[in-house]
């Protein structure tokens, strides 16, 4: 299920992208939604995606957001 999990998850952010700026818990609780799994599972794997480079954290106004990288953000950290 990890594999799936993950690949809804970037789909979910995927499509929010330009258009909202999604917040951790938003795409937990989104997820948790579409698939009824646990949050803690949706969580972990999420954590997971930001720890290879699939998916970042980006700061602005006070707030952060989780984001699709760009490739000038993974050529920087040496993912790329």
């Amino acid at each position: 299920m990890s594999d799936e999990l993950k690949d809804k998850i970037y789909a979910f952010v995927e499509k929010a992208k330009g258009k909202k700026k999604l917040k951790e818990k938003d795409i937990i609780k989104g997820i948790v939604k579409e698939t009824e799994l646990d949050k803690a599972e949706v969580k972990k794997n999420l954590r997971e995606m930001i720890d290879v480079g699939k998916l970042m954290y980006a700061y602005g106004g006070g707030a952060s957001s989780v984001e699709i990288p760009s490739d000038e953000y993974l050529k920087e950290k040496g993912m790329l």
